[in-house]
């Protein structure tokens, strides 16, 4: 590659419900095809070249939001030498839809991928889901069952090839004033599904409907098919990717306004229901407020002539 072009590493947010995915996909909305078309409509990416440069970090499915990813481009020399990051973060803010957030872009060398990353991490709000039933202090042991280095065939959905081991770093409780209302996992990398299947099978041990032994067989015997459920989109929410360059920032404590779901035994499932409405637009809320204290730029000082 010649010095005629450069390697941008950037982070975005987004909401999840308002694309099919993350990855490209013909004839449909996703994040990356939504960058590509603002790029090329910039001028900054060739429509001819079908082979196009823009690779995000972190797949995700359509309902998943996301927090923070990440991805890479490449763009010519010139071209940044004249954006700078504040200017290209605002040309894109100007013309991606408002359900995704240019955050930051750096430039990076030859070898940096963003696939390579130290850790992403995921946040679960189980509370969400109909009959969630928290189970006290046992919940912190069940969450310690998915940790370490192990097959995970039962808990993903496997593509042909993929390596099935993983390595969950942490799965602790997610809790907000107190209050816990799902949880958090820290891995390497993770499987399609890998989160939404741990998710499920929680809900489904917390409402009496799996037991512990079931999902530690489960994980422990991986060449016994088990499938627990696949747990909705909608509540997940892809907190960060970590690299050496760029560490997840941490929160701007939006997470404190969330609410809880009515209890009691006057509750009517339609007072759930539009709780859970109200609950969806929390995280959408949630996310608006985490983007907008995320992505501070370095001032470039105009020059006088």
């Amino acid at each position: 590659m010649t010095n005629d072009t450069v390697r941008l590493a950037f982070r975005i947010g987004y909401l999840g419900d308002s694309f099919h995915g993350s990855q490209i996909q013909p004839n449909v909305a996703t994040v990356q095809g939504e960058l590509i078309r603002v790029f090329e409509s910039l001028k900054w990416l060739d429509k001819s070249d079908e082979h196009h440069n823009l690779v995000l970090s972190s797949r995700t499915d359509a309902g998943v939001h996301v927090r923070l990813n990440g991805g890479v481009v490449r763009i010519e020399r010139s071209l940044w030498a004249v954006l700078t990051p504040r200017k290209m973060v605002r040309a894109l803010d100007d013309r991606l839809p408002k359900e995704i957030a240019f955050l930051d872009v750096r430039e990076v060398d030859e070898e940096w991928n963003p696939r390579m990353a130290n850790h992403r991490t995921y946040r679960y709000r189980l509370e969400g889901i109909e009959f969630w039933n928290y189970p006290g202090d046992q919940f912190n042991e069940w969450l310690g069952m998915f940790e370490g280095t192990y097959n995970a065939t039962n808990f993903a959905r496997l593509e042909e090839g993929k390596n099935p081991i993983r390595t969950i770093l942490s799965c602790t409780p997610w809790i907000v004033n107190g209050r816990t209302i799902g949880f958090e996992i820290v891995g390497e990398a993770f499987l399609w599904n890998q989160v939404r299947r741990t998710a499920m099978a929680l809900h489904r041990m917390s409402i009496g409907e799996l037991t512990v032994e079931q999902v530690r067989a489960a994980k422990e015997h991986p060449e016994t098919p088990a499938d627990f459920g696949v747990a909705p989109a909608d509540w997940l929410i892809l907190w960060g990717v970590d690299w050496d360059e760029m560490h997840i920032p941490a929160s701007n404590h939006s997470i404190e306004h969330l609410s809880s779901p009515p209890t009691g035994p006057a509750v009517e499932r339609t007072m759930r229901k539009r709780w859970r409405e109200a609950a969806r637009m929390e995280m959408k809320s949630l996310l608006y407020s985490e983007w907008a204290a995320i992505g501070e730029l370095p001032i470039v000082q105009h020059r006088i002539s």
